[in-house]
């Protein structure tokens, strides 16, 4: 029969002790910076995603709002082209008004000028509805955002950089230019110019 005692591992010694519990600390030590690192690169990942998913969202936004603005837009000027053709039609009822005599006694030439007359307010009334209007110029000081200068005349009175005329009718859609009112424009008479200098002199 064996010895109790022989079976029982022989306690350790205080410098073995010190040893192992160094030993299992540095252990822990490793695995407390491991798992640091660990949480450190996880974190950095998370951040980075974070990152891209709110850059994704922004993205998505702003391509949204670009599709609206360009419905938006679609519905309010998909138009432009038939109504720049149709500024046409206007100009020809224009000219049909302007072509008659005024002071005619014949009653069929006054009903003809009466339909042209009906038709051309029945076409600015369906210009008004789909936000096309006519660019008031005649008076106007110039602007060469809205007018396109013919030429340039003097005239007695006016003020230089007036539209003097209107030669062809402009119009805007929706705000913006369709075609431009193709204008004759005042100048400031070569005697006014002339005195200017003469008195700055």
């Amino acid at each position: 029969m064996t010895d109790e005692n022989e079976m029982k591992p022989a306690p350790e010694t205080a410098p073995e002790a010190e040893a192992a519990m160094s030993a299992a600390e540095v252990e822990t030590n490793d695995e407390l910076g491991a798992l640091r690192i660990q949480l450190a690169t996880v974190t950095d990942e998370a951040a980075a995603l974070k990152d891209r998913l709110i850059r994704a969202m922004a993205d998505l936004e702003n391509t949204r709002k670009r599709a609206e603005r360009e419905r938006e837009d679609a519905l309010k000027f998909g138009a432009t082209r038939f109504a720049r053709d149709m500024c046409e039609v206007a100009d020809n009822l224009s000219r049909a008004i302007d072509a008659a005599p005024s002071d005619s006694q014949d009653e069929a030439l006054k009903g003809l000028l009466e339909g042209v007359s009906i038709t051309q307010a029945a076409l600015r009334q369906i210009f008004e509805r789909h936000g096309v209007k006519l660019i008031e110029a005649e008076g106007a000081k110039f602007d060469p955002n809205l007018h396109e200068a013919l030429t340039e005349v003097e005239v007695p009175g006016a003020e230089p950089g007036t539209c003097i005329q209107v030669v062809q009718a402009g119009y805007t859609i929706q705000g913006r230019l369709l075609r431009p009112a193709r204008v004759i424009v005042a100048r400031a008479s070569q005697a006014a110019a002339g005195n200017k200098v003469d008195t700055s002199a």
